[in-house]
């Protein structure tokens, strides 16, 4: 098994436990998206407590990647924050509930 298929099981069984239904194409694709960053301890997590960190994740993520208003972006943001209560939030999955918070799937086909 290769660190990735590792990083994606581990992603797999946290979104599970938010969404009996989730995509796990979707995930793989938004996964493979963060590229190298998954490896990281810092960067393969989000924290919804430090504002600098969410305002980049709206700014880069929300409206560079997905193309959406930074107002849209922030909501989506926060509703993430609100479903995937734990304290160490996996950045894929994280990105995974803001794309289908804004039904943006379409980036990722």
């Amino acid at each position: 098994m290769s660190k990735f298929d590792e990083k994606l099981a581990t992603y797999e069984a946290a979104l599970k436990s938010l969404d009996k239904g989730a995509d796990m194409a979707l995930l793989r694709a938004v996964t493979k998206g963060l590229g190298p960053s998954i490896y990281n301890n810092d960067s393969n997590k989000v924290a919804c407590s430090d504002p600098t960190e969410l305002e980049r994740v709206v700014n880069n993520f929300c409206v560079k990647k997905l193309g959406v208003s930074a107002a849209k972006g922030e909501a989506a943001v926060q509703a993430a924050c609100a479903k995937y209560t734990e304290r160490a939030k996996h950045r894929a999955v994280f990105y995974y509930l803001v794309v289908k918070d804004l039904g943006k799937e379409s980036v990722y086909a």
